[in-house]
């Protein structure tokens, strides 16, 4: 099986960068809007008054809030240079990635496909995708390499 190409630092890291703050910045508005009660009615999803979807939603804030702020802090870390960074994005994208397939996977079990919920949630499961594969590569490579004693 040939080697996968690597992907090219120069396009996916400032691009996943760019959506990494675009996205945590927008996990903790949307939480502070929904908290707020200030989604109306005709822009929420299916059952949205119904005390289990409720819950359901707000359950998303423990996987969320930490995406956001281990991503917002990974990029303050990646603009000092610090080592601890990228294996902090990597974090922010793994929880932003499985908030999305969450979202996904619970519409799809309903049978409730509304492309306004969709759309974001099939973006936060496919946009981390090229930083988690760039990442992992990096991390695996610096394992793999002796450091000097």
């Amino acid at each position: 099986m040939p080697p996968v190409p690597e992907p090219d630092t120069k396009a996916v890291l400032p691009v996943t960068k760019a959506l990494m703050l675009v996205t945590d910045l927008g996990f903790v508005v949307y939480f502070a809007i929904t908290g707020l009660g200030l989604i109306p009615p005709e822009w929420a999803f299916a059952d949205y008054a119904d005390p289990m979807m409720i819950a359901w939603n707000w359950s998303f804030l423990w996987i969320d809030l930490p995406a956001s702020a281990t991503g917002l802090l990974s990029l303050i870390l990646l603009r000092r240079n610090e080592p601890t960074g990228p294996p902090l994005m990597l974090v922010s994208l793994v929880l932003t990635m499985a908030s999305g397939l969450m979202a996904i996977a619970f519409w799809t079990l309903r049978g409730d496909f509304d492309l306004t919920w969709w759309a974001p949630n099939l973006y936060l499961m496919i946009f981390p995708i090229p930083g988690i594969v760039w990442l992992t590569r990096r991390i695996g490579r610096s394992a793999r390499t002796p450091s000097p004693s």
